[in-house]
């Protein structure tokens, strides 16, 4: 290199780590007045920790589950938004009805006119899942989550009317979310004093060392479901939905579709659920966030205990969700958050008349700021490593790294990031330690930089949008999808054609049951005039359900068994014990049993169920199975 090309290289790289002092100024003041802002928050729940553990719970004992047994059950209704939702909406129905620990709850699946795939899979949960409901949308989709949800709620109104039922709590949840076995009674137990309950949200983690993007959500629910929302709602009584795990009291849904001309939903903004927890703010409803614990491991999460993990913090009712482990899907859907949370929010809500609520709206919608210095401290990060790299090759012992060691106030700055950034670092561990483990936690400060970066490229996407769109309030539902096996679609034969093509009836017998006036089901009709016996109804019965039929004598049936079920389950379900093989009881009944009972029998029992179809032997036991019909 030439002498002359070897000074302007020289002059060059000094005018750029001048340039990136000045920077580095800047990002640091931020970097600390951001910092110090956390310390805040960090030092409300550390101080209010303490309190509560010497002086609240060294009177009083923790809570545990049997208090949520002292209520009797209310109707609750589940609203389920499902856009492109093949799949999941029967994983949902599946794992609600055999983990549930609750019987009196309606599951309302929110479709639209042009997703008929996402309907036909609704149509076949509908048919295996009395309790599930196809709504579909008045618009073709996607429309906006909160216009969907305000369909729902229509729709749940026409339902109270026919049912002559009166839901206390409406639930929201997305169809990929894995429900804990209690949070329905959680919810029955406090619906009749909050107007709204949120549970915490922890996400799946992946085993998979590398998979950042997927595990950097755990990190960030974990610290803010573990201390950010816990110091809101002791500051203010305010606190945001999570947009799943949220119930709304009847008073709250009630007050809402008054003061919105019956659209208790925002269909203007993208976070409806952050949204409407400062609208029942306003109105004065009383919100909790519920970390209840559970004791019992008969409902608790099969969660493998690791090192670090509090097993009373673990073992939380809470919703399990699958969350994007693709960059763009990450992206994409944190955009959505920022857009709603931070354009559509600021203009919708506004601010509040307290300094303290202030606060918190300042700290959700400081993101769009943070986010982008964090990625520039990154940048800088680089630059800087690279001048040092620089610097120490440099044969002539050019350092270019004292233009910034030398400045007194950056060198401050510095330090003082330094001790902010170990802070960031140690909370985050320390809150995912106790959910997830030590390995998860060890490895959250290292995805903290990749979360950055996400989070970054999500402000960029969400300041894209808002500037070539230009008005926030007709963005459409840009969700996330999900991956989940799809089930077939199941079609009934009707009971009757099925017998004559059996041999069990004779067509013309058939018609003129059809034909005549009967106050029984076609079954029993046919039972009750001789033209079938039990058998034959029970085999029928159970073609229909894709069940098995057995014949049985009553008077033959295992008196131990017998004995040993629960009484109280025999006279509910009417179900009698037909046979036990290890873990394994087969059970008779006269019709298919829902898997919402049959889930509640095994949890109650200990036992796996299976639901056979019963029918009384022909041997002269008419008039026996008559009286039985009748009773």
């Amino acid at each position: 290199m030439s002498h002359s090309l070897s000074y302007f290289f020289v002059e060059t790289i000094i005018n750029i780590t001048i340039f990136l002092r000045y920077i580095a100024i800047f990002v640091a003041i931020l970097v600390t007045l951001f910092g110090i802002d956390d310390i805040f928050i960090d030092s409300c729940f550390w101080i209010r920790s303490i309190y509560r553990r010497f002086f609240i719970y060294s009177h009083y004992p923790h809570a545990d589950e049997k208090q949520l047994f002292s209520k009797n059950e209310k109707p609750l209704a589940i609203m389920v938004p499902a856009w492109r939702e093949v799949g999941v909406v029967a994983n949902m129905a599946r794992l609600a009805a055999e983990t549930l620990d609750y019987e009196n709850y309606h599951i309302f699946v929110g479709t639209y006119p042009n997703d008929p795939e996402t309907q036909n899979d609704v149509d076949a949960v509908v048919s295996q899942y009395p309790n599930v409901h196809k709504i579909v949308c008045a618009r073709p989709g996607p429309t906006s989550k909160a216009d969907c949800l305000n369909n729902v709620i229509d729709a749940i109104f026409h339902f109270e009317e026919a049912a002559a039922i009166e839901f206390a709590g409406f639930i929201l949840h997305d169809a990929e979310d894995v429900i804990s076995p209690l949070e329905l009674r959680l919810f029955n137990y406090l619906v009749a004093r909050k107007d709204m309950i949120q549970i915490p949200v922890y996400p799946f983690i992946s085993d998979r060392f590398g998979d950042f993007t997927r595990n950097h959500y755990v990190d960030e629910f974990s610290e803010h479901h573990g201390k950010d929302v816990v110091v809101r709602e002791a500051l203010t009584g305010q606190v945001p939905s999570a947009g799943v795990g949220t119930c709304f009291s009847r008073r709250a849904i009630t007050l809402l579709l008054k003061e919105s001309d019956g659209l208790p939903f925002d269909t203007t903004s993208l976070t409806e659920d952050y949204d409407i927890g400062f609208r029942l703010y306003r109105e004065g409803m009383s919100c909790i966030f519920a970390r209840y614990p559970v004791t019992d491991p008969q409902y608790a999460f099969p969660i493998k205990q690791k090192i670090g993990m509090d097993r009373r913090y673990t073992q939380v009712i809470c919703v399990r969700e699958h969350f994007p482990d693709h960059f763009k899907y990450a992206v994409r859907q944190k955009s959505r958050w920022i857009t709603g949370i931070v354009f559509q929010g600021t203009r919708n809500l506004g601010w509040e008349h307290r300094a303290i609520m202030n606060y918190f709206l300042w700290r959700d919608r400081r993101g769009i700021i943070t986010n982008i210095v964090g990625f520039l401290a990154n940048i800088l990060l680089f630059f800087v490593a690279l001048l040092w790299i620089i610097s120490a090759l440099n044969l002539k012992g050019w350092s270019f790294m004292s233009v910034l060691s030398d400045n007194a106030l950056l060198s401050v700055l510095l330090w003082v990031n330094g001790f902010i950034l170990l802070n960031r670092a140690a909370q985050r561990c320390f809150f995912v330690t106790k959910y997830y483990g030590i390995k998860q936690g060890l490895i959250s400060p290292f995805r903290m930089v990749w979360g950055n970066i996400v989070n970054s490229f999500a402000c960029i996407r969400a300041f894209w949008q808002v500037i070539t769109i230009g008005n926030i309030k007709r963005m459409a539902w840009d969700k996330t999808t999900h991956d989940f096996p799809s089930i077939p679609v199941s079609r009934r034969e009707p009971i009757g054609l099925w017998m004559v093509a059996q041999n069990f009836l004779k067509n013309s017998d058939l018609e003129q049951v059809l034909q005549a006036p009967r106050q029984h089901r076609l079954g029993q009709e046919l039972l009750l005039r001789g033209l079938i016996n039990s058998e034959q109804l029970a085999k029928a019965l159970a073609h229909q359900a894709s069940l098995k039929a057995v014949s049985f004598n009553i008077f033959y049936l295992d008196s131990k068994l017998i004995a040993a079920f629960p009484r109280y389950l025999a006279c509910r379900y009417a179900v009698l014990p037909f046979s036990q093989k290890g873990k394994a009881l087969q059970l008779i009944c006269e019709h298919a049993l829902s898997p919402i009972s049959l889930g509640v029998i095994s949890r109650h029992i200990g036992l796996n169920v299976e639901c056979l179809i019963g029918g009384l032997r022909a041997n002269g036991t008419k008039t026996y199975a008559k009286k039985l019909i009748h009773c």
